[in-house]
């Protein structure tokens, strides 16, 4: 059994009354786990409020607050690739992170993440990732060190401040020009819950996509998210008829199998640009990470 030292956290969101029972949330939200684990979690006090408080099987439902749980999984995979830190000091932390490691615990993942080997090799243990990459993507994700400037810079990725890059390979060739594509949509959850898709409505999503060169059978691509929605360039390069190499998401949903470590997504977010809201000077940095 794998238990986080960590606790995750939800929100209860607003709900017409009368109010679901905390039991019943928990079980619609997190449907891969039984109702049955869940009262078991509550009963034996793994379910806190915000004010670290065990909650009961009566505690009420309170919409906008938050619960923190501990997550546990039976079997939890290992993913036999290492992270490498590029950069720490006291206000940041900045990492390298593998193809088919989480940045976060998930699913099946509680240890087995980029947090949490960060958290044991560095010895901070309030370590927060100010953004995310997808489990299959590899490559640059930021950290903050301090909780008194953890704020500043949450707010370069929340007013767009950021300048990310990212380098993908895909095995369909472009016929025609253009060389550089300006895309934009509206992205949102889709079915199954795991996967996002377009659909009519204000633009959320915007990316910037040039092809690089092209090699036999392969095309390589640099892409710009100006925007940061969930799968946002892999849509972005699906929608353009350039999926790329080995995504089993998009453009068409592949059946479920074990993570094949010999194949890895082909996309890797290869550099990050910022002003410090601390120091006031630039600061750049780059993944070594290649693709094929």
């Amino acid at each position: 059994m794998g238990i986080s030292k960590h606790p995750s956290v939800v929100t209860m969101p607003e709900a017409e009354k009368p109010y679901p029972s905390i039991l019943a949330f928990l079980s619609r939200r997190f449907p891969a786990i039984s109702p049955e684990t869940w009262e078991q979690r509550i009963v034996d006090g793994k379910v806190l409020d915000e004010q670290s408080r065990q909650l009961t099987l009566d505690s009420q439902y309170t919409p906008l607050s938050r619960l923190f749980y501990f997550r546990e999984v039976t079997s939890e995979p290992f993913i036999p690739f290492a992270e490498k830190v590029l950069f720490i000091d006291d206000e940041i932390l900045v990492a390298c992170k593998p193809h088919f490691l989480p940045v976060t615990p998930g699913g099946r993942y509680v240890d087995e993440c980029l947090l949490n080997r960060l958290r044991r090799s560095t010895g901070i243990g309030d370590l927060v990732p100010l953004h995310r990459i997808d489990r299959e993507t590899a490559g640059i994700v930021l950290f903050s060190v301090n909780k008194k400037s953890r704020g500043r810079y949450g707010e370069l990725f929340m007013n767009g401040h950021i300048e990310k890059t990212y380098q993908a390979v895909s095995a369909c060739l472009p016929t025609q020009e253009p060389a550089s594509w300006a895309v934009e949509n509206r992205l949102e959850r889709g079915e199954p819950w795991f996967r996002m898709e377009a659909v009519p409505g204000r633009v959320n999503a915007r990316s910037v996509i040039r092809l690089d060169t092209v090699n036999g059978v392969m095309a390589r691509f640099t892409l710009q998210p100006l925007t940061g929605k969930t799968h946002q360039l892999r849509i972005h390069m699906g929608g353009l008829g350039f999926g790329i190499l080995n995504d089993r998401y998009y453009p068409e949903l592949q059946a479920e199998r074990a993570d094949n470590f010999a194949t890895p997504l082909q996309l890797v977010a290869k550099n990050i640009r910022f002003n410090d809201p601390i120091t006031g000077g630039s600061r750049a940095f780059t993944s070594d990470r290649e693709l094929l």
